[in-house]
């Protein structure tokens, strides 16, 4: 069986260094993850994927060659579609627009030399939504790429913001999808809602251990409620990570927040469905899997592992070993993935 992966990870050095000073300024805490403990995935007994330490994931990450083809050859995995996990947008405005061409230049041209095995998503410009449509609209049509992926928020704001309507109108038109994968907390909320602990676990549960899936989850709640996707009806979203807790909450919200109140034409659980995409991005966790199935949907689930900041480790065994029919696993493993991104 094909396996597709698509929130798997590199990165740009010219946009890791543009966006440093004000990373710096909004997350310091990053600094503290690894400064107490080192996560070392060799050291679990189990076959399931798990954290690695962020030099040893930065290292694997530049990889775009050999190494990557390798790794995913031992595991099982047949494609991956990659993404830079650096924030384009915290880079300074005016080198944000030069620093997305070349960046995605240089994605294409690794995808080129393996292209039965890569696929990319571009990074945009957010800080000059003009420039992100007409990065997007090249990056899809002259250079290959099958969507987007946005880390944290665009700005100051969410993507429900008017400001980044000619994006969302753009993905709309081309009728290709954004991802939307965390990024971190808001300053405001950071220290009131994860501050006050130790360093480590500060930082840790400031980013992956609860903050910062929170933060892409109410990206996805508020594009829901602003009628996001009643404007751009072709409009197709990615969630990682289960979700980012939303499906948990689709009945509550539904109770809570009917059309009567929203003054949409559709429930959020029916709009959720038929415009958002789901990920495990690696929490291969067989209750989470089996409540998101029931709840989402096969038709809507794409596989994803987040490497290389997490490992490879029991990815095609835990999708093999599934309690599911063989064309609901072919679904999530690589014929929702074709279909959605044209692969």
């Amino acid at each position: 069986m094909k396996i597709i992966c698509i929130e798997e990870h590199t990165i740009d050095l010219p946009v890791v260094e543009a966006a440093r000073p004000a990373t710096l300024a909004e997350a310091p805490y990053m600094a503290d993850w690894g400064a107490r403990v080192k996560d070392r995935p060799d050291s679990f007994g189990d076959r399931l994927p798990h954290l690695q330490d962020p030099l040893s994931a930065v290292g694997l990450a530049r990889d775009m060659g050999a190494g990557r083809i390798a790794e995913m050859d031992k595991h099982g995995i047949d494609m991956q579609v990659v993404s830079y996990s650096s924030p384009l947008q915290l880079a300074p405005k005016e080198q944000a627009a030069q620093l997305a061409r070349d960046a995605n230049d240089r994605l294409a041209a690794a995808s080129r030399a393996n292209p039965s095995r890569l696929a990319g998503f571009a990074t945009l410009p957010w800080q000059h939504p003009e420039a992100a449509a007409a990065e997007l609209e090249r990056s899809v049509k002259e250079l290959g790429f099958v969507g987007t992926l946005i880390v944290g928020r665009p700005g100051e704001t969410f993507l429900d913001d008017p400001r980044y309507e000619p994006v969302l109108a753009k993905l709309n038109e081309l009728q290709v999808p954004i991802y939307v994968h965390p990024g971190f907390p808001l300053p405001q909320v950071r220290e009131p809602y994860y501050g006050g602990l130790e360093k480590e676990v500060s930082a840790r549960l400031s980013l992956f251990g609860w903050g910062w899936h929170h933060e892409a989850g109410i990206q996805v709640i508020r594009m829901l409620l602003a009628g996001v996707f009643e404007r751009f009806p072709q409009l197709r979203v990615i969630s990682g990570h289960w979700g980012e807790m939303v499906p948990f909450y689709l009945q509550r919200m539904d109770d809570m927040l009917p059309p009567e109140v929203t003054g949409l034409s559709r429930t959020i659980s029916q709009t959720y469905r038929d415009h958002v995409y789901v990920t495990p991005s690696g929490m291969l966790n067989v209750p989470h899997f089996e409540f998101v199935h029931k709840v989402v949907g096969a038709d809507r689930m794409i596989y994803a592992i987040d490497y290389p900041y997490l490992t490879m480790t029991g990815a095609r065994a835990f999708l093999e070993q599934l309690n599911i029919s063989q064309e609901d696993k072919e679904k999530i493993a690589y014929r929702n993935a074709e279909e959605l991104l044209r692969l």
